[in-house]
């Protein structure tokens, strides 16, 4: 199943090619300080692909705090962060934020609560590179 989605004014736009059914698409909201601010609901699935679009690049800020092993990509005109990039061991990673999702029933979307305030660096990125879309094209 293709997912479009982008930020608010569609500076950044991007297809997930989700391969699981659609029901069963968990979201995680994760506690930290930025994605409560930002409402991050992320998902992401190891065997789907992820096909992303920046119309102006110098009007994305790319984010990073705390570890510094995760990149938000984050629209300068509406403020708005579409998706999430790990590179790990020269692999780029990626989960989507399922708020900028397009045409989708939200309610479908299993949500729950994430904490990752606790996970040491080593098992924080054995997690994203097991867990995260390993499939990743961003184009400017």
């Amino acid at each position: 199943m293709k997912i479009d989605g982008s930020c608010h004014c569609g500076n950044i736009t991007f297809t997930f090619d989700w391969p699981g059914t659609f029901p069963g698409m968990a979201a995680r909201v994760c506690s930290c300080g930025f994605c409560q601010r930002h409402g991050g609901t992320h998902t992401s699935h190891p065997d789907g692909a992820l096909t992303a679009r920046i119309a102006e690049p110098d009007e994305v800020n790319r984010y990073e705090f705390g570890t510094k092993t995760a990149t938000f990509y984050v629209c300068r005109r509406c403020g708005v962060e579409p998706f999430v990039t790990s590179e790990i061991d020269g692999h780029l990673y990626a989960v989507v934020n399922v708020n900028c999702f397009e045409g989708v029933d939200r309610e479908a979307i299993l949500r729950s609560d994430a904490d990752f305030e606790d996970e040491d660096l080593e098992r924080r990125l054995a997690r994203r590179a097991k867990t995260w879309i390993a499939k990743v094209n961003i184009a400017s």
